[in-house]
């Protein structure tokens, strides 16, 4: 068990990446953000609040009973 839990580690860290500097520049692209359409968003976030029954972080008060 222990010598999975080494490889697994191993694999997991062979994923990781050093991103150069001119790379980051690309990855800071509005167009690579997953929220770069706004109205997109908030259409999410009312289907998010709909199906789980609750909302948070969003300054609206009430709980999750969803009888705000």
């Amino acid at each position: 068990m222990k010598h999975l839990a080494f490889v697994l580690s191993l694999v997991a860290a062979a994923g990781c990446a050093t991103v150069r500097p001119e790379q980051r520049a690309v990855l800071a692209d509005p167009t690579m953000q997953f929220d770069n359409d706004p109205g997109d968003g908030a259409a999410r976030d009312h289907v998010l609040e709909n199906r789980e029954g609750s909302s948070g972080g969003t300054s609206v008060k009430g709980g999750g009973c969803g009888c705000n």
